[in-house]
């Protein structure tokens, strides 16, 4: 048997118990609104049992599958109403009960807390009839409940073997030559294991079929065998395949791992063996060293070649960098289909058809199990309304059973764990081709929720990225060829995310002067637009509960984009985690963007607006405020401390902007703070002594030349970047540990004692003549780069030197250092 993950509803409802938290019930014991939270639990765990089953049931059975749509709803639904106490018993910390009675009559704190209190017993009683109705249905489905993680006893794709004709395959021949290099290579290892890696689909079992062929690679090895692994990684079934594959002979069925691991022993010792372990998934390290202690027997240079879509698998097995399977080149890609849907090269013959077949290739995105796929649908097909049917069409329209590429891409997909199939599908938002930072998608996820605390306190941006470089091992994103710190998605990766999101995310892309939209639907909770009319949220029902409304792409400089900011007040956006107006053609706010109390994540970037409201500091909740490019923007909210959540400012570019705002030094829970571009910001509020922004990792400071000294405490910073500021004097404290701190073009900065930095970057910092305020500073950086600097002072450095760059410092009078040699200490001047 081989595991499967969760289902993605599973996620939903493990969140919802991570809030029904002692401390949130405690809050509202006076108003007894405990009891009823309790009561959720326990119902909601009754529900959480059956998940898993449902989720198998829920293509063949229209049932179950209209439950988990109605639970669905419900879910979202009772973390809106968890998020309404948690926000409640927020506000009551900040605002605190009015000590007289008088006091709580002049202060309206008695009338908001009777509406409040009515308010969510008219809400809790309506969820507590629906899921009433949910248990009471989950009987008559007859539902198992878990047993853990969910399983499959036979594979999801046929089986490989070694055959192939090379004459119709299609641009592997570099990447054969590659593949059949390492094989042959002299190595000093006993057993060498090559990974290949890429997404489902890109033609790794054939590059691998391929070299297995070749008559170099077969005189090279005494012998060969092939098995295909697939999602059952069972070591008693894999050795007896290994065995049969090597020895062409049949062993018995109640044979035990122990006699076929001692054939399989006998068999390869002192022998150079080729093995090929193709479509592995196994990701325990113990299962495959238990497979491999046969292979250890086999002469020196035995390789093992094995195809995965994971990284991890390889970081597990292999004993080499994987080797990236990349698409198909455009003509490559193009034979392929030619040949499966015309038996041809070209469309010479068929000119009426190429037209549709070219544009069917692009789609394809250099994938040869896609174009061999739509190829074969289209076979012997030559009227050009099938072509273009087939081009229209969705990768999940397809039936399965004529076409593998769907099951092929959902098996990626199944075996997820519950949270990041979350994750993936959210990025159906994004437009196909879209190219996006790993940050800016983490951000979006943590304000939605995707991303679950864990026991380890590690904060939220972390785990996010965690769940974001897993997906990456995993292939569904994959590295920009022209930008690496960038990602992009497969075109079918897309398609399979929208297949994944299902009602639950909506993506709108209809020109201006396109065809009228019709009514969204209720169960959508995220939604995305491009160039759309300013009337779009008018698509939507009175009930509604949207989560997400992004304006894309997020950060459009050009072509602004029409917006009726009004409809900002409209009841059904009072949900939202997420809104981004970026790029909108907006000056000003409504002071309604208070009532958006579950509002994480706010991006105005590049409007027009010249101030905030001042209702926006009641956004208890938000975490991001990108204010990115706001060129006409004063000032912050005068009370902007209110913002006790707020973690991500990003000001760049607001260079109307001439001061901060007092509040700005009681943002606590403050990582990143972005200044660029500020030519008018001139004065830092003066902080008290001992005043720190406890959490900041993260700070960048650019393009900043009126502004004065930076004197905060920052026991958290990690990352410092000081661009073209004339005036600025940055203290950084004894003692402090920094990954990256980086001078360019600044005129004077302070380093006080004993400084540990992971990398040190001063460029162009032709009038900085001092680094400290003695002239001597004792620091801890393995990597120094200095250029055209003049810095006449003397410089300790202590620990190991990695890696130390001076260019163009024509007034650099002395740099001490002392290196580390196994212990010993040696210094140079």
């Amino acid at each position: 048997m081989s595991f499967i993950g969760e289902a993605a509803l599973s996620a939903v409802i493990d969140a919802l118990f991570g809030k029904l938290s002692d401390g949130l019930l405690k809050t509202f014991r006076k108003e007894n609104f405990d009891a009823d939270l309790k009561k959720w639990k326990r119902m909601l765990l009754k529900i959480r049992a059956v998940l898993d089953d449902a989720e198998e049931k829920r293509v063949t059975s229209t049932s179950v599958k209209f439950w988990l749509d109605e639970l669905e709803g419900l879910a979202y639904d009772v973390d809106d109403i968890l998020d309404e106490f948690a926000t409640e018993a927020l506000r009551r910390e900040l605002n605190p009960e009015p000590k007289s009675k008088m006091q709580k009559v002049l202060d309206g704190y008695v009338g908001s807390n009777r509406d409040f209190v009515k308010l969510m017993r008219s809400k809790i009683e309506g969820i507590d009839r629906r899921l009433k109705e949910i248990v009471e249905e989950k009987k008559d489905l007859e539902l198992r409940e878990n047993t853990g993680r969910r399983t499959i006893t036979k594979t999801s794709r046929p089986p490989s073997t070694s055959l192939v004709n090379e004459s119709r395959t299609y641009g592997r021949d570099e990447d054969k030559k590659e593949i059949v290099k390492l094989l042959l290579e002299s190595s000093d290892a006993q057993l060498s294991v090559i990974p290949i890696v890429g997404m489902g689909g890109l033609g790794k079992t054939t590059l691998a079929q391929l070299v297995y062929k070749d008559d170099e690679v077969s005189r090279h090895f005494e012998l060969k065998a092939w098995v295909c692994v697939s999602e059952d990684f069972d070591n008693l079934r894999l050795t007896r395949e290994i065995l049969h594959s090597f020895t062409s002979k049949s062993w018995e069925d109640n044979s035990t791992l122990n006699s076929l691991q001692g054939e399989l022993k006998n068999t390869l010792s002192g022998k150079k063996f080729l093995l090929i372990l193709d479509d592995v998934w196994n990701e325990n390290y113990e299962l495959w060293t238990e497979l491999c202690k046969p292979f250890e027997f086999g002469a020196q240079g035995s390789k093992i070649v094995v195809t995965t879509r994971n990284d991890d698998v390889s970081s597990i097995m292999g004993t080499s960098p994987p080797y990236k399977l990349k698409e198909l080149s455009r003509d490559a890609c193009l034979r392929v289909f030619t040949h499966h849907a015309l038996d041809a090269t070209d469309f010479s013959e068929y000119p009426e058809l190429k037209k549709y077949g070219q544009e069917i290739v692009d789609r394809c995105k250099g994938a040869p199990l896609a174009a061999k796929a739509l190829g074969g649908l289209l076979r012997s097909k030559h009227d050009p309304c099938e072509w273009e049917d087939v081009l229209n069409s969705k990768i999940w329209d397809i039936p399965e059973d004529k076409s593998i590429i769907f099951s092929c891409l959902k098996l990626s997909y199944n075996y997820l764990p519950s949270h990041l199939k979350r994750c993936f599908a959210y990025c159906s938002l994004f437009p196909k081709d879209n190219i996006f930072e790993e940050k800016e998608l983490v951000l979006l996820w943590v304000a939605e929720g995707l991303v679950q605390e864990t026991k380890r306190k590690k904060p939220m941006e972390d785990l996010g990225g965690e769940y974001f470089r897993d997906l990456h091992k995993r292939s569904f994103f994959q590295q920009s060829s022209y930008d690496k710190s960038l990602f992009v998605m497969h075109d079918l990766m897309h398609d399979l995310a929208q297949w994944a999101a299902g009602d639950l995310c909506y993506r709108l892309e209809v020109q201006l002067g396109g065809s009228k939209q019709s009514e969204i639907s209720t169960k959508v909770r995220h939604f995305s637009y491009i160039k759309h009319s300013n009337d779009c949220i008018q698509m939507f029902d009175e009930d509604v509960h949207l989560r997400t409304f992004l304006s894309l792409p997020l950060y459009n400089r050009y072509g602004l984009t029409n917006f009726d900011v009004k409809y900002c007040s409209f009841p059904q956006l009072r949900c939202l985690r997420v809104l981004s107006l970026s790029g909108n053609d907006i000056l000003e706010l409504p002071s309604s963007i208070g009532d958006l109390k579950h509002l994480r994540y706010l991006n105005l970037s590049y409007t027009k607006i010249a101030t905030l409201p001042e209702s926006t500091s009641s956004l208890y909740n938000l975490q991001t405020l990108m204010l990115k490019g706001c060129n006409s923007l004063t000032k912050l909210p005068e009370k902007i401390e209110n913002l006790v959540n707020l973690q991500h400012l990003n000001i760049s570019n607001a260079n109307s902007i001439r001061e901060m705002p007092t509040g700005i030094a009681k943002l606590k829970s403050l990582q990143t703070l972005c200044f660029e571009d500020m030519n008018e910001c001139q004065d830092w509020i003066p902080c008290g002594e001992g005043e720190e922004f406890p959490c900041l990792r993260e700070l960048s400071i650019s393009i900043c030349p009126k502004l004065g000294k930076f004197s905060y405490h920052l026991p958290s910073l990690e990352k410092l970047s000081i661009r073209a500021c004339k005036q600025l004097v940055v203290s950084i404290p004894s003692h402090s540990v920094i990954q990256v701190l980086e001078i360019v073009g600044c005129k004077e900065v302070n380093v006080h004692g004993s400084v540990k930095i992971e990398k040190l970057i001063i460029k162009n910092c032709e009038e900085l003549k001092s680094l400290c305020e003695d002239g001597h500073m004792s620091l801890e950086a393995p990597e120094i780069e200095i250029r055209s600097c003049q810095i006449p002072v003397n410089i300790k450095l202590k620990s190991t030197l990695r890696k130390l760059t001076i260019n163009d410092c024509s007034a650099l009078e002395s740099l001490e250092f002392v290196i580390d040699e196994g212990g010993a200490s040696s210094t140079s001047s």
